[in-house]
């Protein structure tokens, strides 16, 4: 097979931004690139390894062209899409090896015979995937944010949308593990989403509800599970909106590209069902963020987390003892709840509490998830409380936002979950 030697270079050139060269690939070994999860259920490791293979083959055709091995590339991509007969990335790089037998190419996909768009979405949805292959991260590190879910909260997933990426883990012994990760989609237009139709992705700290039962067009693939957006901290600062889903891609569709969703999180059909059992209990944790930070396992963020646990504790002891001025202190200057703000709230404590009632106060399943917002240092705190006084006695799901001002945590939103 004659290809120009040029195609090399700028075809993988105008997929990464990574040198490509012989030195560069013998620093990889294919099939041990990836860390193998050796936990979690036995869906998501036969998912993960899936998803891992199909990255593997990708890059190792895209290691051959830039070899001048250009049949091995061929036969390597022949084997991927045998393997995902629906992938449209890995049918261009095979067209653009076929097309180069026969005439220069100057880039990755003809534009002759490809829209420019649609080239540049398949570069993109290459980019991403290369990175994370060659990131060789480890599942041992750690997001740098404060993740404790509560008893009945097996599960979570952090989404980093400027990797395209989703994460799953699983509580073990008190402590997250890293099960799986997958590739994913979100809106056209990017994240922060602000209004209804803007085809953006929510950043913040959501809940998947259960599947939805309804009969779905095939655009939603193997099903849907809805976010809770807007949240409370979304409606505070008049974000709107509807429908943000966690859902599959069309049967005709493998993967679709990294910004292409109407604003939902889009994965992979056999990665969805990997990821149903974690979604079963209806109420999974799913963190939207941008650039997530990753640390090693040691430097996990535990200090700020038992911080917030103090502050809790010092919040619900000035609560029991009714020191209403006390009990006020833990509450930001900014804090509302249903239209109330902190005057009308502080108002109604010190007239509440005037007479200072006999009562017994105990919160149990408590949960906390940092809340991905660049300008401010957040926690969403969700436990369910207990309150027995002379005249009222209930339980309900309780849910505050803590704000870090200066070196103390405050609350900034309380309601009902």
């Amino acid at each position: 097979m004659m290809i120009n030697k040029a195609l090399t270079y700028t075809l993988l050139a105008a997929i990464t931004l990574v040198p490509w060269n012989a030195t560069a690939v013998n620093r990889f070994s294919f099939g041990n690139l990836l860390p193998k999860a050796s936990f979690g259920s036995a869906a998501a490791i036969a998912s993960n390894a899936a998803a891992n293979l199909v990255e593997e083959l990708l890059v190792k055709s895209l290691f051959e062209i830039s070899e001048g091995k250009h049949q091995q590339a061929l036969n390597t991509i022949d084997q991927l899409i045998q393997s995902v007969p629906n992938f449209k990335l890995a049918h261009l790089v095979r067209g653009d090896l076929l097309m180069a037998q026969g005439k220069y190419l100057q880039a990755f996909g003809d534009p002759t015979i490809n829209r420019p768009d649609a080239v540049q979405d398949l570069q993109e949805e290459a980019r991403v995937r290369i990175e994370r292959y060659l990131a060789k991260q480890s599942k041992a590190k750690q997001p740098n944010l404060i993740l404790a879910p509560n008893a009945q909260q097996n599960h979570l997933m952090l989404v980093d949308t400027s990797k395209s990426r989703l994460y799953l883990y699983e509580k073990q012994d008190n402590q997250l593990k890293y099960v799986a990760d997958y590739y994913i989609t979100v809106g056209k237009n990017g994240v922060e989403k602000q209004t209804e139709g803007d085809k953006r992705t929510p950043i913040g700290v959501y809940f998947a509800s259960t599947k939805l039962k309804q009969q779905l067009p095939d655009f939603y693939g193997e099903g849907a599970y809805p976010l809770s957006y807007p949240n409370e901290w979304d409606k505070a600062h008049n974000r709107n909106g509807s429908g943000i889903w966690l859902h599959g891609t069309p049967s005709s569709t493998y993967s679709r590209p990294p910004r292409a969703s109407d604003g939902c999180v889009v994965v992979a059909n056999q990665d969805l069902k990997a990821l149903e059992p974690a979604l079963q209990s209806g109420k999974t944790p799913i963190i939207i963020a941008n650039n997530l930070e990753w640390l090693n396992s040691s430097d996990a963020p535990e200090a700020e987390k038992e911080l917030l646990n103090s502050a809790i504790d010092h919040w619900l002891n000035d609560w029991r003892a009714q020191d209403t001025e006390k009990y006020l202190s833990h509450y930001s200057k900014d804090f509302s709840t249903n239209g109330i703000n902190y005057e009308q709230w502080a108002e109604h404590k010190y007239r509440v509490q005037a007479s200072k009632p006999d009562i017994d106060i105990a919160l149990s399943n408590i949960s906390m998830f940092s809340y991905p917002d660049p300008q401010k240092k957040l926690v969403v705190v969700e436990f369910t409380q207990s309150f027995t006084s002379p005249h009222l006695k209930n339980t309900m799901l309780k849910r505050q936002y803590w704000i870090q001002e200066g070196s103390r945590w405050k609350i900034i939103y309380e309601g009902t979950a």
